[in-house]
């Protein structure tokens, strides 16, 4: 099992480092998109729409509000939106915690679409606006954040961060994982130049970006607990479902964007 888990890790990895670094961003939105489909797939599974049809036209619909983002030109004004929808996710997260009800599919539905489009979205956006190399630090930045949040957890964990959504998750797991994101942010503003409040603005985002990447994960475990599932899906061998490795980086993109976008590195 964990060979397989290696395995499909380093060949998911590879396949990401050259689409983000290689292609153009047309490309990179092509080669990204059908991710996002996947991922409504499995989403439609966790909303509790049961019936094929009606799955099939989810992901339609998940296609359809991609496209017209990026024709309309919109992905950052989206991505603002969503950042203000993921601050937000705590506090449902809270409630959702004290009462675990599912909701009604539509609802569910309709947080997929935000959980999704934007993202995507926002990945375009950071990889036409500040090119590749913004993009694959963000994505690094969240492997970082998980591997340290898994390290630190498994070694000092004692205080549950939200047991009753995700009993495995520990706040000396997130303290992990600021620690990695900082390190990484200091490391990679220092190589490229910058200095004073430039790069103080610049960790400052990234760290918040870590700490919506965990908010991502707790809302995707939520949406799990209420399907009564452990993967969103059965794709990725040892690794479960498209969205159970890009749930975190679901919520990281759009704000990191955003904080690109308003500390003018992003336009």
């Amino acid at each position: 099992m964990i060979a397989q888990r290696v395995a499909t890790a380093l060949v998911r990895m590879a396949l990401i480092v050259s689409a983000v670094l290689w292609l153009p961003s047309r490309g990179f939105a092509l080669v990204t998109a059908p991710f996002v489909l996947l991922g409504a797939w499995e989403w439609s599974r966790l909303a509790g729409i049961g019936r094929l049809p009606a799955r099939a036209a989810y992901v339609l619909l998940v296609a359809a509000a991609g496209v017209a983002a990026y024709v309309a030109e919109i992905a950052l004004a989206l991505a603002a939106v969503a950042t203000v929808c993921w601050l937000a996710a705590p506090a449902w997260l809270m409630m959702h915690a004290r009462d675990p009800r599912p909701g009604p599919p539509a609802l569910r539905s309709a947080m997929g679409l935000v959980v999704l489009v934007p993202a995507w979205a926002a990945l375009v956006a950071l990889h036409e606006g500040a090119g590749g190399r913004a993009v694959l630090y963000l994505l690094v930045l969240v492997w970082t954040a998980d591997t340290a949040a898994f390290f630190a957890g498994r070694r000092f964990g004692r205080r549950k961060l939200a047991p009753a959504i995700s009993p495995g998750k520990t706040q000396e797991g997130v303290a992990g994982a600021l620690t990695g994101g900082a390190i990484l942010a200091f490391a990679f503003a220092a190589a490229g130049g910058m200095r004073g409040n430039q790069m103080l603005i610049f960790v400052s985002v990234s760290l918040l970006t870590v700490l919506i990447s965990v908010v991502g994960d707790l809302l995707e475990s939520a949406m799990k607990r209420v399907a009564g599932v452990k993967d969103s899906g059965t794709l990725l061998p040892g690794h479960g479902g498209v969205l159970d490795r890009i749930d975190s980086v679901t919520a990281a993109a759009p704000l990191f964007a955003t904080g690109m976008m308003l500390s003018g590195r992003l336009s």
